[in-house]
């Protein structure tokens, strides 16, 4: 547990950062962004010195650099950037020795899930066990074998938070290692790192980049030497196209969207909002203080995030919603300035989801069209739920 970054200043609070870093020289004359340099390689020293020559391994590019910058600074420790947040988790997995023991969560990220099972069945790659991670002895017991511990908190879309220190804890004295997917969090609110973990993986295509229009990834190492394996397992055979404008653009539009998960909580947990009309029970988001899990992410962020989910009566009703609504987009996805809403169900590999479940990223729309909006489309699919069919019942 050791070669945190402590070379962030720790004066700056995380929103100035946000701004400031990735920035590239801070002299007269220089650009307040770093340009896009779309080149594949660099001219060498005629001494024969070592410098930037080769962009696909960790030379990077400038707008590599500035990105891995900014990213690392704000969690704290050596970033690397991927060409996606698939091609990130993948880097990390690369890591292990064949025969290595996974821990990951029952209802993980399909895309996660998928490459594990894959890796399982391909001859042993790696040995996978999943787990409930809100089930304290289930996960207790998963840790102390496990030689990799993956954790996503807040979980996709069920909205579950995991005890990052609890387990990381458990994990080093197992001697195994801990990732943590912060890409519902953000930096902004929460730091895995300084709660014990040993990577930060984030989809930078969602809030980091914040506008859906661009696929990028990142992994936030704790180790020095964790980050050049990353570089030489991950991103020297797979390199991301991170030398022009999918970098430059995260770096030069990220602050707003990165920084606005905040104030966009405040319309995710509005009380009043969700307690108005009666057929939304099944709301899921940490921020209400009566979610089973607002205590543990209470503990471990300085915000709830952007991402909420609530269940209506069946799959129907549900997708009748998503047809029905103005404002909100139907896509899938999360985390741009437009706000979202998807049927996670529907998709492979959402056994565990309910059936009428929606997620719904929140953006920069203002709270009152967001809640007009779902009212209207709610009152248009009005159907009963399952636990008003309940309540019908059992009153005269």
């Amino acid at each position: 547990m050791q070669d945190v970054n402590d070379t962030a200043d720790v004066g700056l609070r995380g929103e100035t950062r946000l701004a400031v870093l990735g920035r590239g020289a801070h002299e007269p004359g220089q650009p307040l962004n770093v340009p896009i340099v779309p080149a594949s390689n660099f001219r060498a020293a005629s001494d024969g010195t070592a410098g930037r020559e080769y962009s696909r391994a960790d030379d990077g590019t400038p707008g590599w650099d500035a990105l891995e910058e900014l990213i690392g600074d704000l969690e704290g420790g050596p970033a690397v950037c991927f060409s996606s947040g698939m091609a990130a988790i993948a880097s990390v997995l690369e890591l292990l020795p064949v025969g290595a023991r996974v821990v990951a969560p029952r209802g993980s990220y399909t895309g996660l899930r998928a490459l594990l099972e894959d890796g399982a069945a391909a001859g042993g790659r790696w040995r996978l066990r999943t787990v409930d991670m809100t089930d304290a002895d289930e996960l207790a017991a998963a840790v102390a074998e496990a030689d990799l511990v993956w954790l996503e908190t807040p979980s996709n879309p069920l909205l579950e938070a995991v005890d990052i220190a609890g387990v990381t804890a458990a994990a080093d004295a197992a001697g195994a290692l801990v990732a943590v997917d912060n890409t519902f969090a953000t930096p902004l609110l929460q730091a895995p790192l300084q709660l014990g973990a040993d990577f930060v993986v984030h989809s930078a295509t969602k809030f980091i980049g914040g506008h859906s229009d661009l696929l990028l990834g990142a992994v936030v190492s704790r180790r020095a030497d964790h980050r050049a394996r990353l570089v030489r397992a991950g991103r020297s055979p797979a390199p991301p196209p991170a030398h022009s404008r999918p970098s430059w653009r995260c770096v030069a539009h990220g602050p707003s969207p990165c920084d606005s998960v905040k104030p966009r909580s405040q319309p995710a947990s509005s009380p009043a909002g969700w307690r108005c009309t009666p057929r939304w029970p099944g709301v899921r988001y940490p921020g209400l203080p009566d979610d089973p899990h607002h205590a543990g992410a209470a503990r471990q962020m300085r915000g709830f995030g952007a991402v909420l989910s609530f269940e209506v009566g069946n799959a129907g009703t549900a997708d009748a919603i998503c047809a029905h609504v103005r404002v909100i987009t139907h896509a899938t996805s999360l985390g741009g300035v437009e706000s979202t809403i998807e049927r996670r169900a529907k998709l492979p590999g959402q056994d565990h989801v309910p059936a009428g479940l929606l997620r719904i990223s929140v953006g920069w729309e203002h709270v009152e069209d967001l809640w007009t909006d779902l009212s209207a489309a709610l009152g248009a699919t009005a159907q009963p739920t399952a636990r008003q069919e309940a309540n019908a019942g059992s009153h005269p």
